[in-house]
């Protein structure tokens, strides 16, 4: 796993409230989110919901993924919560690295 990876996994750790240190696969960081989200879901969905807003993971796809896919609650949350992450993380390198502005329109 990237140095990147390892950011995007501590910085979803603290928005998640939860610990993340030591992940070394995307499988492993879906395996513990799945778990977690599962006992979010079965004890504390208000901070479940709470924490979704928190990442931006968007509602409306979250319902239309609970309806359409068999696997469990967890599983689905965790993919969609990495998945967005990782479309931060695309989006962030695509302006970070944008170095056709000309220095007098920068800001």
């Amino acid at each position: 796993m990237t140095d990147v990876d390892q950011i995007m996994i501590a910085d979803l750790g603290q928005k998640m409230e939860v610990n993340l240190h030591g992940i070394r696969s995307m499988e492993e960081l879906r395996k513990i989110l799945s778990q977690y989200i599962n006992d979010l879901v079965n004890h504390d969905f208000g901070k479940l919901v709470t924490l979704l807003y928190r990442v931006d993971v968007s509602e409306k796809n979250l319902k239309e993924n609970l309806q359409s896919r068999t696997e469990n609650a967890g599983s689905i949350i965790a993919d969609m919560i990495i998945e967005r992450q990782l479309q931060k993380k695309k989006t962030r390198n695509q302006y970070k690295s944008n170095k056709d502005i000309p220095e007098d329109e920068k800001w």
